[in-house]
């Protein structure tokens, strides 16, 4: 099952769920990749004027990956400063081994996360896969000897991800798609053998539904052609004849459809209500008569429910409560299932048996924190999950549900810094303009540093996404080091707290979410700890675009602005959003070619009111991102350096929707450290 848009974890990279990292040789005679390169939109706009590389020995050289523009040199001591804070690392669990009780495990050893193997719990990380770009999902085929495992690897941040086969003994890659299209990794099927997953080949919009074996390329097919952007295959029934996928239309609307294998022929098990209705995830029983999945279908919150396949009743599988269940994973015999719980932000693990979804005793303490990709082990009694907190980055752990035990596979490195000195978040809540409670949390800085402190806003993207109780990564050193408090709200039209509240933000109520901020800047005002007149805004992607939209609505109220990978203007960005997007983005923000709508969205957009935006802006962005177009950062700077309001920008150019390659994010960081000394702190050195 999928989980939510990822979010904004830490200041440097947006993370979408999953994002990040190539290494030293590559495999034994590898096949070429093939370039798939996005161009992104363009406009008349010129492009802003590079910054004369710094060559003295006491600046930070610019890599020659990344194009600054208006940045001043960065002291060397910035770098040496920051230090062991640009050393953390997380790992990520990608899948189990078909046999062996090892974990496929995604991890950064240089420049860019790999996939590497671990087979016990604290084992060594073997990598298996060598790029310059980061590989973004990977998994053995569930029946056989795992002889070989499928990978899914873009170029430059593009996103156009191509799906590829590595036979284990050779270390010998082979590309299983057409090396131009958008693909994405699905399922298995039952005897372990065929792989369905989306490509955009066909008209690089649709996300038509394909199978293959990997042992044999030449078996590839297309099983049905569909419609719009939206579409994943979620599981296969137990005969391998039919296969489950989602139609995803909007954070609020979503449908599950049953396809003939042989026909592709389809059948829609979730009608039309006349009520947008939210599913997610999907799996079928082990008889194939019903499938299990989650879905606020008369409910605020996304719970487990069972479908009837013969008469299509909907019946709950697990008792209601007011979170969502927002990940789920059965066994390979269908008799078990683990579901977690989004807690406000923190996640909780539940057992259940199949068919009749009685919740089992876990019987092992899970340490609190947030936890993802969870994955079955074949003999159904291992559950291998990544969690963060607060004091410890993503990293791989197994629940043996026989033992009652849960062993930390994964140990990652924090640099060398002690993670108990890391901040634990505090959730507050504040009051907006209709007297709705916004939820956030807050991180306070080190107890050394007294007096009221400065704050920087770290805003999540989506906007259907949610800031949660993990690791912050970097963040850590202005916490620690600079004594600068953090708060990660989650306003109007977050996910995690039912779906009125994720709608709140939709269409023409779009900056009401803009206010929940300015109710955010009324709390840090009354705050005794705070400094109302040292605040930063920042965010990536939608966050982007909600912090543009605070500079320009309270430019008296705040210091200066960093925006990663934002929108400037709707109906350009919308305009040119690659095309597999369009019609999703539509739903949520409006649809650019109705006149209405367009001049509504021409409104709102920071863009059209940039000659509001007096405070300092540092604008962040990818080349090849093929979301957020580098037009909508470009037209954005330009229209500042006319108006003379101090602006500068970063473009990485082996970059998509925000920077993945740690020598990126290690200059980005840099830069925003030096612009926060500059025009947040006063002149404070680190």
């Amino acid at each position: 099952m999928r989980r939510k848009p990822s979010t904004l974890a830490a200041l440097w990279i947006l993370s979408l769920a999953c994002d990040s990292s190539p290494q030293k040789a590559p495999p034994a005679k590898p096949a070429k990749p093939v370039e798939a390169v996005v161009k992104p939109a363009t406009t008349s706009e010129p492009r802003p004027e590079p910054t004369l590389a710094v060559t003295d020995d006491a600046h930070v050289p610019l890599p020659d990956s990344l194009v600054a523009a208006g940045i001043p040199p960065i002291p060397k001591a910035i770098a040496e400063a920051v230090g062991a804070y640009s050393e953390a690392r997380s790992a990520s669990v990608q899948g189990w081994h078909p046999r062996a009780h090892s974990l496929l495990i995604s991890t950064r050893f240089a420049d860019t996360a790999q996939v590497h193997e671990v087979k016990q719990a604290g084992g060594a990380r073997r990598q298996l896969t060598f790029f310059r770009d980061r590989v973004g999902g990977a998994s053995y085929p569930p029946a056989g000897d795992g002889a070989y495992l499928v990978f899914s690897k873009d170029l430059g941040g593009n996103e156009f991800a191509q799906n590829w086969r590595l036979d284990r003994a050779t270390g010998q890659i082979t590309l299983l798609t057409d090396g131009a299209s958008k693909n994405t990794l699905g399922p298995w099927s039952s005897a372990g053998k065929q792989l369905a997953y989306t490509s955009t080949r066909r008209t690089r919009k649709d996300t038509d539904l394909y199978v293959v074996d990997p042992a044999d390329p030449q078996s590839d097919r297309r099983v049905a052609e569909v419609e719009g952007g939206g579409w994943s295959p979620l599981d296969w029934s137990p005969d391998d004849q039919r296969l489950l996928a989602l139609n995803y239309v909007s954070v609020n609307e979503s449908y599950l459809w049953s396809f003939d294998v042989a026909t592709g022929a389809k059948t829609l098990l979730t009608e039309k209500t006349g009520v947008p209705v939210s599913w997610s995830g999907g799996a079928f029983t082990a008889d194939g008569k019903a499938v299990i999945s989650t879905s606020d279908l008369d409910f605020d919150f996304k719970r487990l429910v069972r479908i009837d396949l013969a008469d299509r009743k909907v019946a709950p599988l697990s008792a209601p409560e007011d979170w969502d269940v927002e990940d789920f994973a059965v066994t390979r015999d269908r008799k078990r299932l683990a579901a977690v719980i989004n807690a406000g932000g923190l996640s909780r693990l539940q057992l259940h048996e199949l068919p009749s979804g009685h919740e089992q005793v876990i019987g092992a303490e899970i340490p609190d924190g947030v936890i993802g990709g969870i994955h079955w082990h074949s003999d159904g009694k291992q559950l291998a999950f990544t969690l963060s907190s607060a004091r410890s980055p993503a990293d791989a752990y197994v629940l043996d549900t026989a033992k009652k035990t849960v062993e930390r596979w994964t140990e990652s490195e924090v640099g060398g810094l002690d993670p108990a000195s890391f901040s634990e978040p505090k959730l507050v809540r504040w009051k907006s303009f209709d007297e709705r409670e916004i939820p956030g949390f807050y991180y306070k800085p080190a107890a050394r540093f007294t007096g009221k402190r400065p704050v920087v806003v770290v805003i999540h993207g989506g906007p259907e996404g949610q800031s949660e109780a993990g690791f912050i990564g970097r963040n850590n050193y202005l916490l620690n080091e600079l004594g600068v408090a953090l708060v990660y709200p989650n306003v109007r039209g977050s996910t995690g707290y039912g779906k009125q509240y994720v709608a709140l933000d939709n269409g023409e109520k779009r900056e009401d979410s803009v206010k929940d901020l300015g109710a955010l800047l009324d709390w840090i005002a009354a705050e005794p700890g705070l400094d109302a007149d040292r605040v930063m805004i920042m965010g990536g992607s939608y966050g982007g675009y909600m912090t543009l939209a605070a500079s320009v609505h309270y430019a008296d109220r705040i210091r200066c602005a960093v925006d990663i990978v934002g929108i400037s203007n709707f109906v350009t960005f919308l305009e040119h959003t690659e095309a597999y997007r369009q019609d999703l983005r539509r739903v949520e923000y409006g649809d650019e070619r109705d006149p209405a709508m367009r001049a509504k969205l021409q409104e709102i957009s920071p863009l059209t009111h940039a000659d509001k935006i007096k405070k300092p802006l540092f604008v962040i962005q990818g080349r090849n991102d093929p979301r957020v177009p580098a037009s909508e950062a470009e037209q954005m700077v330009a229209t500042l350096q006319k108006g003379g309001t101090p602006v500068w920008y970063l473009e990485g150019k082996d970059e998509g929707h925000g920077f993945s390659k740690k020598r990126n994010q290690d200059y980005q960081m840099y830069a925003t450290i030096l612009f926060m000394q500059t025009y947040l702190l006063d002149g404070m050195a680190p």
